[in-house]
């Protein structure tokens, strides 16, 4: 195993439920994990300080346990754009602190490191950088989700061509149900993800279904159960 870079088609693709749900797998497998969000918006008050869910979801399926500041040292309440929320806040990350800040822990080199991004692979980090440039620097091997949804091709064809571009290899692509409209017996939903398939050459690591698990540790658990792990196939 080794350390994985997750982003997403877009905004809500599913980025923390796939990331989760791969690092329930790997416990599942008595493997060692660890779930990085570097940076993230929207995050509530607590008596803790600044907590975000999916930072704090990532945490949870993190084996040993990990500090919470280990996992998301940028947190910022407003739910906008990063750059935008660290504005804001007067705390505004760069690529080196980044760096220095996830070295400690990918030193570690526990079985399986997911760090996830924020939004998609373009989202900014500050005015003259982007959160992929992370991957990028670190030379992390990339997971796509992609939100099942009416634009999905575009938006995942166009994702996976900026992570080449970028010269890092897609090690594969998570399909995650996201539209009400689409289900499983859908002829339109079969050809779409014929088309990703056949498009984004790279292995299909599951497709996950819209679950109804109520609790971020239920539907990490749940999401497991359709997902491989990089290198299973």
């Amino acid at each position: 195993m080794t350390a994985y870079f997750v982003t997403g088609t877009d905004t809500d693709a599913g980025k923390t439920l796939v990331a989760s749900g791969l690092l329930a797998l790997a416990r599942r497998r008595d493997l060692t994990t660890l779930g990085l969000k570097p940076v993230a918006s929207g995050c509530d008050n607590t008596p803790r300080g600044l907590r975000n869910i999916d930072a704090l979801t990532l945490q949870a399926q993190s084996e040993p346990a990990t500090a919470y500041t280990t996992i998301n040292p940028y947190a910022y309440a407003p739910a906008v754009a990063p750059h935008l929320a660290a504005r804001r806040a007067g705390k505004i990350p760069t690529l080196d602190a980044l760096i220095e800040h996830v070295a400690e822990p990918l030193a570690e080199k526990r079985d399986l490191t997911l760090i996830e991004g924020a939004g998609g692979w373009r989202v900014p980090l500050n005015d003259t950088e982007d959160l992929a440039g992370l991957a990028v620097r670190l030379d992390l091997p990339v997971i796509l989700v992609v939100g099942l949804k009416l634009g999905c091709l575009n938006h995942a064809r166009l994702s996976a061509e900026a992570i080449r571009t970028d010269g890092l290899p897609l090690v594969g692509w998570v399909g995650n149900l996201i539209d009400p409209g689409l289900s499983f017996d859908a002829a339109c939903y079969r050809d779409n993800l014929a088309t990703l398939e056949r498009t984004l050459d790279a292995p299909c690591l599951g497709i996950v279904p819209r679950l109804v698990a109520d609790t971020p540790a239920a539907r990490a658990a749940a999401a497991a159960d359709y997902l491989a792990l990089p290198g299973d196939a």
